[in-house]
């Protein structure tokens, strides 16, 4: 007996959501057309194409006319409100670029990471903390946790050679994303992992990311003040 459309409608949704998330459906990959999907499932078009009209809606999807629907990449800009990778920033400065992990640690989750993911869950999560070099000074100070009930493939990454903000962009579609910006002295630690003298004024950027309604990331950024400003252009709004 052929389920109701309502239920049919959930199910391709769920399916092609989940095929998304999980990566196997990479970003930039082409969905099958309306007319496929619609014989794979022995529905209409039209309940294929609000389908995809949702996930477009979502962000996890493209629209491209005559060309068919892709799994939207994720973006990589450096506007304050977009995500952006440290190592263009860096090099857009003509400096050298380095990497340095510090620390990577996967445990089970405490109330503090779950306050900073902003998630009930009890689940396994990876600690990171690294450094960026611009040239022979540390560029920022970055420490993040990943929900591995987001990233389950982040478990297998050692983010050695490779920025774990980098990691994420070129393979975590995300729909949502928080940012947060401070400003505060360097404590002793975090002087130390900057090169700096306690108490140096520093900016910092916090960022929240979401893929659907799991949260993927939360990443605090410490920039020592006198050396980054962040900049964005506006136009003014209709009235």
């Amino acid at each position: 007996m052929t389920a109701p459309p309502a239920s049919l409608h959930q199910k391709i949704l769920g399916d092609l959501q989940g095929k998304i998330l999980s990566g196997k459906l990479a970003p930039g990959a082409r969905i099958a057309t309306e007319h496929e999907l619609a014989e794979a499932y022995d529905c209409s078009r039209m309940t294929v194409s609000n389908v995809l009209a949702k996930l477009a809606r979502a962000g996890l999807v493209e629209r491209r006319r005559k060309a068919g629907t892709f799994v939207k990449r994720p973006q990589s800009q450096a506007a304050v409100l977009e995500i952006h990778d440290i190592k263009a920033e860096v090099q857009a400065l003509g400096l050298a670029y380095r990497f340095e992990l510090v620390s990577r640690n996967a445990r089970r989750s405490t109330v503090a990471d779950r306050e900073r993911l902003d998630t009930k869950s009890t689940g396994r999560i990876i600690d990171l903390v690294a450094r960026h070099f611009a040239g022979p000074k540390v560029f920022c100070l970055e420490e993040r946790l990943i929900n591995l009930e987001a990233v389950p493939e982040a478990a297998r990454e050692s983010f050695q050679d490779l920025a774990p903000g980098r990691w994420l962009l070129d393979s975590v579609p995300w729909t949502a994303a928080e940012h947060r910006i401070s400003a505060s002295n360097a404590s002793g630690s975090v002087a130390s992992s900057l090169s700096v003298r306690s108490g140096t004024a520093c900016l910092i950027v916090e960022r929240r990311t979401w893929r659907a309604a799991l949260p993927v990331t939360h990443v605090r950024l410490t920039y020592p003040g006198d050396s980054h400003q962040l900049v964005a252009r506006f136009t003014p709004s209709s009235v």
